[in-house]
């Protein structure tokens, strides 16, 4: 306490420090200095007793000499004294008393004030340690004990204080970051302690003293503190109970009828229903229209049922296990399954829209997903300030705290293209809460935690608890608790009486994201054809002039960035365009057209190798930016186009969401390297490759995956195209026989397209494709490095005009073509490796004997085309010639598919050897690989005489 005694020393020396210190000039006071904490707003007991008198005499010489938060600390405390001067102020200042005292009084009084101002910070930092959260009683079996010294759990620990139990009927002065008070300034210690444990050591703990914001702890204290804030009306309470029997009698319904089932039950937490409602009324109250929700399995049925509002019936059906499924693909577990459904407040008489998304088994992998979708909406609505659409995030307690992407979503809300203006989250804690069962009802518990489970099992229902609790209030009768849940229970069994009447399963019906304007009522594509992708020569040369430009006055761009410019001026005079001038063409073009873009990556601005620069920063001007896409036309879309966070799971996460929300929108994220996409893993196995599958669920997202053998090492080399092939559904051993436009129909019936292009015009079409095909699929582009820049890798104006399209492959266009029967070999291969054989070919002279053909689309697999150049070279010998390694790449793909195509011949590998690593880290042994396999490729005779 030898602070709180120097303050009262140094009231009887103020007057002196005054004569010293006033007149000398304006000062102005950090809060913060000789300060023991750093908390966002003024505590008397956090700081040095003298520092505070130097402060006070500051703020009397001049308000502005001190910091806003104490200005308003001494403003409110002046207020409620009368008016004084020199030492008396400041002592009835700190003492909240206006009598005359002697100077030992007064170092009592000071030194107790501040005392009680470090009590009451006491509990707002850690009353929730002792806040009785343990609704088993068995706190000491698993859970922290610690209880905090400086919390009053008993009498005796007033002294750690400098307080005595007399102290507690004296009044003191209430500091201005506590609410406990109500309309009171003053309050007996007793009662101030009284109201902290009831704020903070009920059965709610809140931590929060950690956020460096004043106003957020400030609106967090009143709404905790506040005398009465926490008391419900009858009615509020006659409300809540009849969402609690709701919530229970689902659960206990669903017991009683399929005990067998797995069906992930909310027993043990059934409040979550009455509060995920209460939270959805109020957003209707303050102006929110749609809600975009996430969860695990654990009470996603009740969830269903009793908060979005799915048909019972339609969730009971789930449980036959007879039902026929009527949509194509896998279908997915119940409790896995989403919802959208607009319908009406009954408490606001509002309209709202209401998605649960649907989740796999890996808990938190939704949460990215949800933003992203939440901030989709967010845009279209022109919701720049959330108040209109935002998310709720359900978690369970283990997977909240020990999943990795929900920090990865954290840490996107503050970033400018990616935030949603804030979340809630609630966490399903099972420390709180308890589960009445296992993981789920067909666990037994008791196996691992006996002890608590003998405890769950004597507990009473909640429902039974809160319904006892409002009959003896008088709020409700027996006889009217007994009707709502009668009310309730013929529901479920009406529902279940029409559920046997459901001969099919319709997941589409699942469906939490449709898109009702896109496709035909019945779900399908309003057409099967897909018009040619290529531009009008003049609008490729307004964007190309664009491109070339810098569309803002004054505007000091870097030199370096000057030399590219003209670098794409003077192609487009030449009609040429390379990587980065395609990709601008079709995203303007798309953009026109009233199609959003958006692209999101690391470093996507200007390009991981330095070639999009989309946005240009002024030389001179801090952060005046100009983003010329947004400068093409009058009345464009806008396009969007963001450096995310060091991520890939949780940004691909967001993205693919952001996807979800309209057809009407190309949305691109670009890895730095390709191989990082594993880092996103499960977005890509459980929501992209498998998304539709699983739950009807159209998708447009394109992966811009950087791939190519180059000598830059394992890890920045290979996409793993290997991957995406393993995941690519169609069939290797049937030929696809359609009626129709056999290109779109393949492209209907894949589960994700696979492309390597070689060409600019290839890259400029395939994205163009995207929006222009009548359905949505996954888009998966292995883009190139070195080719960036390569000068044979450029295209002409002609690829790209009127009537042009994505061509799947591109045939040779050699002598070798001219004379197909007398070619004596024909190398298939994508990508890259095209220039490499190209040139080699070129430098041995066989380009008579030796045809070389590229897959641009490598899945769904070109089947028809590639059965026609066969047929074409019906005397050569078959390669595919790949850079990657044996076991990578491609040739475990198309090796089976070749043999369906023309089963007589065979196609022969040449490539590098298979490997662990996907490349070496040696340039030397890089380069001698290269030559080895372009030797084996042009080599005649390499596999005379051997066995297929």
């Amino acid at each position: 306490m030898s602070q709180l005694r120097s303050l009262a020393g140094a009231l009887r020396s103020s007057s002196q420090w005054m004569r010293g210190h006033v007149g000398t000039g304006r000062r102005v006071f950090d809060p913060r200095r000789n300060c023991s904490s750093g908390a966002p707003e003024p505590s008397l007991a956090a700081c040095s007793s003298s520092y505070v008198v130097e402060m006070y005499y500051a703020w009397l010489e001049d308000h502005k000499n001190v910091h806003e938060s104490w200005d308003a600390y001494f403003r409110n405390a002046q207020a409620s004294s009368s008016e004084e001067s020199g030492e008396k102020r400041l002592s009835t200042l700190l003492q909240g008393r206006g009598q005359s005292q002697t100077p030992a009084m007064s170092e009592k009084v000071v030194e107790d004030h501040l005392a009680v101002h470090t009590l009451i910070r006491a509990y707002q930092v850690r009353g929730h340690h002792v806040a009785r959260l343990d609704p088993l009683g068995i706190l000491t079996a698993d859970l922290d004990s610690f209880v905090p010294s400086d919390l009053i759990t008993s009498i005796d620990k007033l002294g750690s204080y400098g307080l005595e139990e007399s102290d507690l009927d004296k009044s003191f002065q209430l500091p201005l970051t506590t609410f406990i008070g109500g309309n009171e300034s003053t309050l007996p210690l007793r009662e101030i302690i009284h109201r902290l444990e009831t704020s903070y050591c009920g059965h709610t703990g809140v931590e929060f003293m950690f956020i460096n914001n004043m106003e957020q702890c400030q609106w967090i204290r009143q709404k905790f503190e506040t005398p009465g804030i926490m008391t419900f009306s009858d009615r509020q309470k006659r409300t809540l109970l009849a969402r609690l029997v709701r919530s229970t009698r689902f659960e206990d319904f669903l017991a009683r009828k399929w005990s067998s089932e797995k069906r992930f039950g909310l027993e043990g937490c059934e409040v979550l229903i009455p509060a995920l409602k209460m939270i959805i009324d109020k957003s209707s109250e303050a102006g929110i229209e749609s809600v975009i929700m996430g969860m695990p399995h654990r009470g996603r049925l009740n969830v269903l049922a009793n908060v979005v509002r799915k048909d019972l019936d339609q969730i009971f059906c789930q449980f036959d296990p007879k039902l026929e499924a009527a949509d194509e693909g896998s279908g997915d577990v119940k409790y896995h399954l989403g919802m959208y459904h607009e319908r009406i407040n009954r408490e606001t008489d509002k309209n709202i829209t209401l998605s649960l998304m649907a989740n796999p088994s890996h808990l938190e992998a939704v949460d990215p997903v949800v933003q992203g979708k939440t901030k989709a909406e967010q845009f279209y609505r022109g919701d720049t300030e959330g108040r209109r659409v935002m998310s709720i995030l359900i978690h369970g307690d283990a997977a909240f705290a020990g999943q990795g992407v929900v920090y990865e979503t954290f840490h996107l809300s503050e970033l400018p293209s990616y935030t949603t203006y804030g979340t809630i989250h609630v966490v399903v804690n099972n420390q709180v809460c308890y589960r009445r069962f296992g993981h789920n009802e067909m666990d037994e518990p008791m196996f691992t935690q006996p002890l608590m489970y003998k405890q769950i099992r004597k507990q009473e229902h909640v429902l039974k608890k809160y319904a006892d609790k409002l009959i003896s209030e008088g709020v409700v009768t027996l006889q009217e608790f007994e009707e709502e849940v009668a009310k309730y229970d013929k529901i479920c069994e009406e529902a279940y009486t029409s559920s046997k009447d459901e001969k099919i399963l319709h997941i589409r019906h699942w469906l939490d994201s449709p898109w009702p304007d896109f496709f035909k009522p019945d779900g399908e594509p309003k057409s099967m054809s897909c018009p040619p992708t290529g531009l009008s020569e003049e609008m490729l040369g307004h964007i190309g002039a664009i491109a070339s430009s810098v569309p803002l006055k004054d505007f000091a761009i870097h030199s370096g960035l000057s030399r590219i410019l003209r670098g794409r001026a003077d192609m487009v005079a030449k009609r040429t365009v390379d990587w980065a001038l395609a990709e601008y063409m079709a995203f303007g073009s798309l953009l026109k057209d009233g199609i959003h873009v958006r692209l999101s990556g690391q470093d996507v601005e200007r390009g991981t190798f330095s070639h999009r620069h989309h946005v240009l920063h002024d030389q001179e001007v801090d952060k005046r930016f100009c983003v010329p896409m947004n400068h093409l036309w009058q009345n464009q879309a806008l396009y969007t186009v963001c450096n995310s966070s060091l991520s890939e799971y949780g940004v691909l996460g967001f993205e693919l969401g952001f996807a979800m929300a309209s057809p009407n929108a190309l949305v691109c994220w670009e890895a730095q390297f390709g191989d990082f996409h594993n880092t996103a893993q499960c977005i890509i196995d459980q929501f992209i490759s498998a998304g539709q599958a699983k739950w009807v669920r159209h998708n447009g997202i394109v992966l811009l995956l950087p791939h190519g053998m180059e000598g830059m090492g394992p890890e920045h080399s290979s996409a793993r195209p290997e991957r995406f092939l393993q995941m690519s559904k169609d069939d290797p051993d049937r030929y696809p026989e359609y009626t129709g436009d056999f290109e779109v129909q393949q492209l209907y019936d894949c589960n994700w397209i696979v492309v390597n292009c070689s060409t600019p015009a290839s890259y400029f079409h395939v994205l163009r494709r995207q929006i222009l095909l009548p359905f949505r699929k996954p888009l998966i582009i292995f883009t190139p490095k070195s080719l960036l820049r390569l000068p044979e890798a450029r295209s002409s104006f002609d690829e790209m005009i009127t009537g042009t399209k994505f061509l799947r492959i591109i045939p040779d266009e050699s002598p070798a073509s001219k004379n197909p029967k007398k070619v004596k070999r024909v190398i298939f291969c994508t990508g890259k490796v095209y220039y490499e054989l190209a040139k080699e070919r070129k430098q041995l002279q066989l380009e008579e004997d030796v045809a070389i053909v590229r897959l641009e689309q490598i899945s769904p697999f070109p089947f028809d085309l590639i059965k026609a150049e066969v047929e074409k070279y019906s005397n050569a010998e078959l390669i595919w010639c790949q850079e990657e390694h044996k076991n990578m790449g491609y040739y475990d793909y198309i090796r089976p598919r070749f043999l369906t195509v023309h089963h007589k011949n065979p196609i022969w590998y040449v490539g590098r050897d298979p490997a662990a690593a996907p490349a070496t880290g040696n340039k030397f042994t890089h380069l001698t690989e290269l030559k080895r396999f372009l030797d084996t490729a042009f080599n005649l005779e390499a596999f005379k005489g051997r066995n297929f």
